[in-house]
């Protein structure tokens, strides 16, 4: 029993420990959502997109973009705004954007012409951080 009480405890204090520092990632990532608008800001679709990571591990996420639109994807996974790889699909899989090819850029912003389903697949740059936890915020120009 004493045992079983320890263990319980254990996984109560990491899984704080995990909350507590995917809050703090949380605030980064809204920081970014709102960084250099120019006046005019990013709203977030009110959505907190998270995973906790281990290498090689992707997270999947489905949404729509509306055409006529302009969006601002932000990702964070700590202090260091370079962490996490995010890349978005077409509903045929082909690669519209992945910030890989711009130095893990943490946000990205761009304008849908038409209305697109989409997959955003998110994970971890491995030779940066190999665990730990992803956020992604999505918003859009007001």
């Amino acid at each position: 029993m004493k045992y079983l009480l320890v263990a319980l405890l254990s996984v109560f204090t990491v899984g704080q420990a995990i909350s507590q520092d995917c809050e703090r990632i949380v605030v980064n990532c809204e920081k970014l959502l709102t960084k250099n608008t120019n006046g005019s800001e990013f709203i977030s679709d009110g959505q907190v997109y998270t995973a906790f990571l281990d290498r090689n591990q992707e997270a999947v996420f489905q949404t729509t973009f509306f055409g006529g639109s302009t969006y601002r994807i932000a990702a964070s996974a700590g202090d260091d705004e370079d962490y996490v790889i995010f890349t978005i699909k077409d509903p045929k899989g082909q690669i519209l954007f992945s910030n890989k090819n711009y130095k893990n850029a943490p946000y990205w912003d761009f304008k849908i012409n038409e209305t697109l389903p989409v997959t955003i697949i998110t994970e971890l740059d491995p030779d940066l951080k190999v665990t730990g936890c992803a956020i992604m915020l999505i918003g859009f120009k007001k």
